[in-house]
């Protein structure tokens, strides 16, 4: 349990999941939430695969997650999705009670060539006001660093702009390692008129080999002292990982004390990491009261 002191800090903490694929990976997921329930969480997210590749799993997560009484996120993506089948899931989260939304393009799979009736994310969060006007609250993908498909970091901030007059209530950002880059989008988007709260994406350290790829595919920088330690524990993966708690630790104090509303930590469905974080922030959720 988080040591909840009178001095914790108070912030919107949420911790996101991906679909399992084995009745074993359903099961270790069940005891990875409550675990991290304990930290009373504003929300679980759950991730919605390219072209709706996990949709029945997505859904089948999600239902776990409402029959046990906490609320959810669940992402919805737009590339190859058709109007009726957006509707369809609206409609169905509404239902069980959903009121938040992370609404995403997402990455048009190998092979597919029809990208449905959505081309961009905002498409998207328009037809989700259009379809259920402000029953969901809307949170949407911010990039620090820049997307790595954005032409520069100016056309990046417009399309975050874009996504805010759209109907999106809030961000969650890409992860990163550098604060810096955080708090000066934070500055940019505010001069750009973008008064949305954005929440840091942080990534916990468990598996170097793996981070790297991560980071490679999806434009996240490891700054190149941290890679360079990361690098030296070779086969040391206690070592790694409680030096990596230490780094996000250090990294999430930055962030909180300099003003960002909250935490959103990939989990990657362990939640080891993710307990060691926030009880060495003694972070308390606004969740919990």
């Amino acid at each position: 349990m988080t040591d909840i002191s009178a001095d914790s800090r108070l912030a919107e903490l949420s911790f996101e999941f991906f679909p399992p694929n084995t009745a074993e990976g359903a099961e270790k997921l069940r005891l990875t939430r409550a675990r991290l329930a304990a930290l009373s969480p504003s929300f679980f997210s759950v991730t919605y695969g390219a072209g709706g590749a996990t949709r029945d799993k997505t859904l089948a997560t999600v239902d776990q997650i409402v029959a046990e009484g906490h609320a959810v996120a669940p992402h919805l993506s737009c590339i190859g999705a058709s109007r009726e089948s957006i509707a369809e899931l609206l409609d169905g989260y509404r239902s069980r009670g959903i009121r938040r939304l992370i609404a995403l393009r997402g990455d048009l799979p190998s092979g597919m060539v029809d990208t449905g009736d959505f081309r961009y994310a905002s498409d998207l969060i328009a037809f989700v006001r259009e379809h259920s006007a402000d029953h969901f609250l809307i949170q949407v993908a911010a990039y620090p660093e820049v997307h790595p498909q954005a032409p520069s970091a100016a056309a990046d901030l417009q399309a975050l702009a874009t996504k805010v007059r759209a109907g999106a209530d809030s961000a969650i950002t890409q992860y990163f390692y550098n604060a810096d880059a955080y708090f000066r989008f934070c500055d940019d988007a505010l001069r750009a008129g973008i008064d949305i709260p954005i929440i840091p994406g942080i990534m916990p350290i468990n598996n170097f080999v793996q981070l790297a790829r991560f980071s490679d595919n999806c434009g996240a920088e490891i700054p190149r002292w941290l890679r360079q330690r990361l690098a030296s524990f070779g086969d040391d993966l206690a070592g790694l990982r409680s030096f990596g708690v230490d780094v996000v630790c250090r990294l999430c104090e930055r962030l909180l004390d300099g003003g960002a509303p909250g935490l959103h930590l990939y989990t990657l469905n362990q939640a080891e990491a993710s307990e060691r974080i926030v009880s060495g922030l003694r972070l308390r959720s606004t969740a919990s009261g």
